[in-house]
């Protein structure tokens, strides 16, 4: 299980290091749009890599972050029990 918390952790770094986005300043961020987290409070939640999807959400739509690349897993870490299934994706 913590293969995939550092996997989360690692892509919301990435991605606040790119836009050279501090924890204090994505604290500022998400009280503009309503939601109250400290410094201290999203460091632990980054550094553990433990947190929720909306979370996650959050931080991505208020760093600007539309498009997020995930880079494709060892075989071992695949999921077998999903057929092949051709998926028609919006563009």
């Amino acid at each position: 299980m913590s293969d995939w918390n550092d996997k989360v952790k690692r892509l919301l770094k990435s991605e606040l290091v790119r836009r050279g986005i501090s924890n204090s300043d994505l604290a500022n961020m998400l009280e503009q749009i309503g939601i109250e987290e400290t410094k201290s409070s999203i460091d632990s939640k980054i550094s553990r890599g433990t947190f929720s999807a909306s979370f996650f959400l959050q931080c991505l739509t208020v760093i600007g972050c539309e498009k997020i690349e995930i880079e494709e897993y060892e075989n071992q870490l695949s999921i077998a029990a999903e057929p092949q299934v051709d998926y028609n994706l919006k563009k």
